[in-house]
Parts: structure tokens; sequence; C-alpha cells
């Protein structure tokens, strides 16, 4: 079993940590701020580390640019679930780690199974997570990358893509860094809107919209309530809840809806891509599977391709957990299947 270092500067936080992961079998090691962290990791090895933000002597930024830099490991970040604490951690998974868990509710009582179920899958997820292509490493290389041709010729549509309707995404693990190089890539005046189902909490999905907003040309914004769709914008479901589509005197719109007990991961892809069969020609349609752990909308996109949508999965080249996008390989619905940096491109070719 995988080896965990655990790293937070509450006794109570590692202590619980700690208990919920040898009860799953992994063997742990701990320690109580970065600079620990950084002396253990030669003679620990972990396979995955746990690492807090906040922390005296070495916060956590600090230390995982050190992990990133000097021998890189898979790292989920322990995030309190503010405002504040959703920008570290994207600041953190644009450094290079895989993933994240919120700080633990309930480590006095230690009674949330979920909680727990959660964490396990996580480091499970991490223990088998690509690092090699993370965000940090990409900043480290950007220098380079300014003098080299670029990925993409940008270009200007001009008339609407009648042909296609939407394009509806599903990501779960190793998201915000994979959309970015996807989103980044699109330019302002793209015809079609896009539609996201992240698995995300809902604090995170706020701040996340407004950091993809910032950083490409497209409009990004979190549905929270009945929104038209509009070409040039992306639309972020609102984290621990459901989006669906829907018509209205002909017009195309998607809405928030409390979570749905008969999907495990929210918002659901699956209901995502189900509601807009229901709405679109599914030949109007393109669906993208992304980095994930799971089956989230593997086989929704399945059905969606049976009825003609065209269907393009994430490669196992660049995907940080090659689940999701692989269930819909396995299932021989993945017209294209790629790295995440042709993704956009291959997008733009359909329109």
């Amino acid at each position: 079993m995988a080896k965990v270092l655990i790293v937070d500067d509450s006794l109570l936080i590692r202590k619980y940590l700690k208990g919920i992961l040898e009860k799953a079998g992994f063997e742990t090691e701990l320690a109580q701020n970065g600079q620990e962290c950084l002396e253990k990791i030669p003679t620990f090895n972990p396979d995955v580390i746990t690492l807090d933000v906040n922390m005296p002597v070495m916060d956590g930024i600090t230390c995982l640019k050190q992990i990133m830099s000097k021998f890189p490991k898979p790292v989920l970040m322990v995030s309190s679930l503010t405002y504040k604490g959703a920008s570290s951690t994207f600041k953190a998974l644009e450094l290079g780690a895989v993933d994240y868990i919120s700080k633990p509710q309930s480590a006095v009582s230690q009674n949330n199974p979920s909680e727990a179920e959660l964490l396990v899958r996580k480091v499970v997820s991490a223990s088998k997570s690509h690092i090699s292509l993370n965000a940090h490493l990409r900043q480290t290389n950007k220098s380079k990358i300014k003098n080299q041709p670029p990925l993409f010729v940008k270009r200007t549509f001009q008339t609407d893509a009648s042909q296609i309707e939407a394009i509806v995404i599903g990501v779960s693990t190793g998201g915000p860094s994979c959309l970015q190089v996807i989103l980044e890539n699109i330019p302002a005046t793209f015809p079609v809107p896009i539609v996201i189902a992240q698995h995300m909490p809902a604090r995170f999905t706020e701040v996340f919209s407004q950091r993809l907003d910032k950083l490409c040309e497209l409009n990004v914004l979190e549905v929270t309530s009945l929104t038209e769709l509009k070409s040039g914008h992306v639309y972020l479901a609102k984290g621990d809840a459901d989006i669906e589509f829907l018509r209205k005197n002909n017009r195309l719109m998607v809405r928030s809806l409390p979570s749905d007990k008969n999907y495990l991961w929210h918002p659901s892809v699956s209901k995502l891509v189900d509601t807009a069969v229901s709405q679109i020609n599914p030949k109007k349609l393109i669906c993208v599977q992304l980095t994930g752990m799971g089956n989230d909308g593997a086989n929704a996109m399945h059905n969606a391709h049976q009825l003609g949508s065209y269907c393009i999965a994430e490669s196992e080249e660049t995907a940080v957990v090659y689940g999701m996008p692989k269930e819909l390989v396995t299932l021989g619905s993945a017209d294209a299947v790629l790295p995440n940096y042709k993704i956009a491109n291959a997008i733009m070719e359909k329109i």
C-alpha cells in the first residue's frame, strides 16, 4: 500500500488523517510544518503528501515549491472552505499540487464516513497520478515556450456556428490546470457557448470562475440561477450542486439545481450531458471528457455519441488521473483522444 506523509501544524488534524489512512491500509509519517516535511521526504520517500496551507516555520505554498523543484511528488492540499482558502488552493494547483481536500470538519468526533471515504479515494487517486506535466513545470519553462511557435493559430469567427449549439465538458481531479490550458487557447469571438461540470465545492467554483475569467479571452461565469447561453461565454456549474440544460421561448439556457442524490459526484457530468441531449439535437453537441477519477459522464457521453454527438477524450499523456476519459475510450465513444494542449484546436476545427 502507498506511503503518505501528513503535514499539518495541528496535532488533532494529524492524528485524524493518520487514523483514517492507516485504517485504509496506508503507511503514514507525520510532519508539523513545511521544513520538517522537506527533511522527511528523502528518508520516508512518500507516494503522496497531504499538505496544509497555513503553518509556522514554513507554509504549505513555500513547501510545495520546494517539493516540486527538488523531488516532485503527488501533493494533496488541505484547504479551508473559505474564499482565502480557495484562492490559496488554486495557487497550489498552479504550482503543481494534483488535488485538494477540505479541512476536516469532524476531527474531534471522527464520525463522518463520507469525509473519510473521500480522503481515501483522493489519496488513492493521487498515488496513481501523473505529475510530470503539472503547471509548475510549465511555469519553469515559460521563457523557452515564449521563443517557440504558438501551439495554435488564433482565429476569428465571423459567423454563427450553425452546426454546433453547445460544448459540454466534464472534469474532476487535475481539472483547473487542464481547463486553463484549453480555454486560454480559444478566442473571445468563439461562437459556441461552453458549459463545464467540474467536481468542486461551492466556494471553490466561485473563485475558480473568477480566476479563469481573468486568464482567458472568453467570459467565464459561475451558474447560480437560470442563465441564457451566449457565444464567447463559458458557464461553470456551481459546486456542491448540479446543472441542467433547458429551453425557454426557443432560447437555450442552463440553471443550477440542488445536488441530485442519484449521482455520486457533483456537479454531475452525467446529468449535464443527459439534459443537453434532451434539449439539443445530439448532432449539434460536442462532448469533452477530461482528467478525473471514476466514470462520471462516460455513459452519458457514450449515449450522446450513439445519437450523433462528437466526443473528445483527454489522453493519458496529460491526464493527471486517466479515469474518466479512459472510461469513455473503453466504451468506444471517443472520436478523438488528445493531450489537453491539442483539445482547443480540435474543438475549433469542428466549428
